[in-house]
């Protein structure tokens, strides 16, 4: 493998995919949210950088160029895995992070049965919308976690009663629960209708791939 500055990007953010789930491990919430976060948005950042760089710099190598996708699905597919396990297992969660799994393997067992012919699947524009979108969902899914267990550590002792009168301004909100309140719903709201958007696109650029691989499947007489 050749060690270009893209290439190496590319690693680190292969690497940096399972050290989101390892955050959770080593660091109690909310740290271990906004560790996850963190690394999440710089690994999401070189993802653009490495290639632009590349193609700038015209540095592409095949091991960049079949790094490079296997890098993006790790970290979305840990990524989703982190957030569905800490989550309440709503259906709005559960639904579009199974769909976008469901599409990630499908397409790479499509891609890996073509072998020669992958070709033929080269990553469309729409394919990278859908990725950015996932991307922007995941970190701002993970911001709600931030924005949760802050709220939590704030209401700690607090009986119901008297969280509701601070929510609803009938006592002083010295704590700051209200703006945590409300950015744990906005992004908890937000980061579910982009994942939403991303599922759809999901499914439309998986179903355009198994169109596309059709001729290699059928059946010879």
């Amino acid at each position: 493998m050749i060690w270009t500055l893209p290439n190496i990007l590319t690693v680190l953010r292969l690497l940096a995919a399972p050290g989101v789930a390892v955050m959770f491990l080593y660091f109690h919430r909310p740290f271990a949210d906004w560790a996850a976060l963190l690394l999440f948005l710089s690994a999401s950042i070189t993802d653009w950088f490495d290639g632009h760089l590349a193609r700038a710099w015209k540095q592409e190598t095949k091991m960049g160029t079949m790094l490079d996708p296997i890098a993006d699905k790790a970290m979305v597919v840990i990524a989703l895995m982190v957030i569905v396990g800490y989550s309440s297992m709503s259906p709005w969660l559960v639904l579009p992070a199974t769909f976008i799994l469901f599409r990630e393997v499908f397409v790479s067992g499509l891609r890996e049965y073509l072998g020669d012919t992958a070709g033929t699947l080269k990553v469309t524009k729409l394919a990278k919308w859908k990725t950015t979108l996932q991307m922007t969902a995941i970190a701002v899914l993970f911001a709600q976690g931030v924005f949760e267990h802050y709220l939590g550590m704030s209401i700690f002792g607090m009986d119901e009663t008297m969280v509701g009168a601070v929510l609803d301004g009938e006592v002083e909100d010295t704590l700051g629960l209200r703006w945590k309140y409300a950015g744990m719903l906005w992004t908890g709201n937000v980061g579910l209708v982009l994942l939403w958007i991303a599922a759809a696109l999901t499914l439309v650029t998986g179903w355009d791939y198994f169109r596309k691989a059709q001729p290699f499947l059928k059946e010879e007489r």
